[in-house]
């Protein structure tokens, strides 16, 4: 089945922020990120929990679509969404798993140019032609403890894939709420690494590597040390490197409004690394599990250039009072300009942006569906 959209052209160069919403698709473009013009909605009436722009050509979107009636559907557009084409095929377990996919989540690329799907029942499926074909990582699809995996509020998804740059054997994975997933072997085994994350239900418990049941909320890789990771737990902020025994409390500086279960924890959903600054990330703190919104209605964005050794809010142009938004996992992200964009969407349909890393923002959309997920690029490289 194809759908087939025309839109206005988006020309080479133009900086473009992709909101994937609770009611189709939007792209929001601009030559100089003062002025956007937004098009769409595309891929229209159908929930988009994510969309990629490709890193590798800077032209090819690829967005997952669900409907209550017929399940997911994968659309590609390879001209910067002047045409849009469903794939021939979406990712399914084999009939003996008794799994069906219910919806594609997350898309991520390596450095092979091999595009992957997170999904929902949990699980990881790659393609190496667009989107048309796909087979099942088996090695965590099948993992040995996968009977015990729960859901987390949201669904057993995996939302969260990063490749590793350099080395394309090695991938860092998400899953809620089961825990963090590691392979260094292109996918045939996995290591679940949660040593030093709190239960949540536990608080006093510290896990440790091999056990799973926390919840991740969202990964980012740092963008010129791939060996760095960082948190946005249901349980708090961490950092981990590559080669650490545990996961370390990454919280100096972090608001923790609320005490809950005898501890206090930072809380929220969206993180995103800076493209090309070394130990640089940015989050958006919510006031706790129970109150999923931004705190007194003020607005504010963390971030730290020291590898979250330390972060500050940097929230200048954000709304000050009465705005009660919520920022979903998938709804933060930076473009690859310098000085790099910052972009995150609420689920009441605003889109806010920064072209200077952070140190101010300003509103570029309103009005939109309630924002799933957000990507940003430039058209073209």
């Amino acid at each position: 089945m194809s759908l087939v959209v025309e839109m206005a052209d988006i020309k080479k160069g133009e900086t473009l922020v992709i909101a994937g919403t609770k009611k189709g698709l939007f792209l929001l473009h601009s030559k100089d990120r003062r002025r956007w013009k937004t098009e769409g909605p595309f891929i229209e009436g159908m929930p988009v929990r994510h969309a990629l722009l490709s890193p590798h050509d800077h032209k090819t979107i690829i967005a997952s679509g669900w409907s209550g009636h017929f399940g997911p559907a994968i659309s590609v557009s390879t001209n910067a969404g002047g045409r849009w084409k469903r794939t021939k095929g979406t990712p399914h377990y084999a009939k003996e798993s008794g799994l069906s996919v219910e919806a594609v989540w997350s898309f991520a690329v390596d450095d092979d140019a091999t595009l992957f799907a997170g999904v929902e029942p949990a699980g990881l499926f790659r393609s190496k032609d667009n989107g048309n074909s796909w087979d099942a990582v088996e090695g965590l699809n099948t993992w040995g403890g996968r009977k015990d995996w729960q859901p987390g509020n949201g669904g057993l998804i995996l939302h969260t894939i990063l490749p590793y740059r350099g080395d394309t054997d090695k991938m860092v994975v998400g899953i809620s709420s089961v825990g963090v997933f590691g392979t260094k072997d292109g996918g045939d085994h996995w290591k679940v690494i949660s040593g030093g994350v709190h239960g949540v239900f536990e608080p006093d418990k510290v896990m440790k590597d091999g056990e799973i049941g926390h919840c991740p909320h969202k990964l980012a890789r740092d963008a010129t040390d791939p060996r760095q990771l960082y948190m946005q737990d249901h349980a708090g902020v961490y950092r981990r490197r590559e080669g650490d025994d545990s996961w370390k409390a990454a919280e100096t500086g972090l608001p923790r409004w609320k005490k809950e279960r005898g501890r206090r924890w930072t809380f929220g959903f969206a993180m995103a690394a800076h493209p090309h600054r070394k130990g640089w990330a940015y989050l958006l703190p919510l006031v706790s599990d129970w109150n999923r919104v931004t705190k007194d209605g003020k607005v504010r964005v963390y971030r730290t250039t020291d590898g979250a050794k330390r972060w500050t809010e940097a929230s200048k142009g954000l709304p000050r009072s009465g705005a009660y938004m919520t920022v979903l996992r998938d709804a933060m992200r930076t473009d690859t300009n310098d000085p790099a964009g910052v972009y995150f969407g609420t689920t009441t349909g605003q889109v806010f942006a920064s072209r200077n890393e952070g140190g101010s923002y300003e509103q570029v959309a309103d009005g939109l569906p309630p924002v799933l997920s957000i990507e940003a690029g430039v058209v073209g490289g």
